[in-house]
Parts: C-alpha cells; structure tokens; sequence
C-alpha cells in the first residue's frame, strides 16, 4: 500500500470515530410519562425550592422540561426514573437537593414527591 492510499485509509479510519451517534428518542410511554409529571407539577400549585430559593410551579415545571431536553438530546432518559433522579432530584450545578411544599404542608423532596405521583400512575 503507497503512502497517499495509506494515508486515505487512515483518515477514512479516523472520520469513522467522529461519527456522531444517533440518539433515540425516549419510549413513546417514558414519554408519555414525563409529560404527565411535568405537567402534573405546573398544576400542583406547589412551591418547589431549588438552589436556595423558591419557585413557583409554573417556572419548576419549565425549568425541569429544559433539564429532560437536554438528558433527551444525549439520550441519558430511558425510563421515567431516569429522568426524575436524573433531573428532577437535585441541582446539576450545586448538587443540591430539590424539595416540595404543598399547601402550607412541610417541605419533601421532590424525589420521593415525583416517585410518588409515578406509582400512582402507574397504579391506575
């Protein structure tokens, strides 16, 4: 083999590796899922505190939908824990937990809050 087709090989070799992957999209009933808790949490009328201050449902419910299209595009969402304990549980940036009050009721976090409302889902 001469150098210009070995050199060829190589890079053909190479680009091979650059290739990006192609994600998939969650399962038709992950996602399903997922919007039921998404939208699920903007009706709750609950406060929910992220970072050291407290949101309303509303602007949680945007904020959680952002994290689930970004883990979506890198396709780290293949069940609906995965996206709640992925993004929904703590801070990607502090790593600080994220918690739930509801009507005047003591704060939870919203882990077991969301894994709640899934099982109930799940149980219809």
């Amino acid at each position: 083999m001469n150098v210009r087709t070995m050199a060829g090989a190589v890079a053909m070799s190479l680009s091979l590796l650059v290739v990006p992957i192609a994600h998939s999209a969650p399962s038709t009933e992950v996602q399903v899922e997922i919007s039921f808790l998404l939208g699920y949490i903007e009706g709750s009328g609950c406060e929910f505190y992220r970072n050291g201050s407290w949101y309303n449902s509303k602007a949680a419910q945007a904020h959680l939908r952002e994290k689930y299209k970004y883990m979506a595009a890198r396709n780290l969402i293949s069940t609906t824990e995965n996206f709640i304990d992925g993004a929904a549980t703590e801070s990607s940036l502090t790593g600080q937990p994220y918690a739930v009050k509801c009507n005047g009721f003591k704060a939870i976090s919203s882990n077991k809050w969301l894994h709640d409302e899934l099982a109930r889902l799940r149980n219809y």
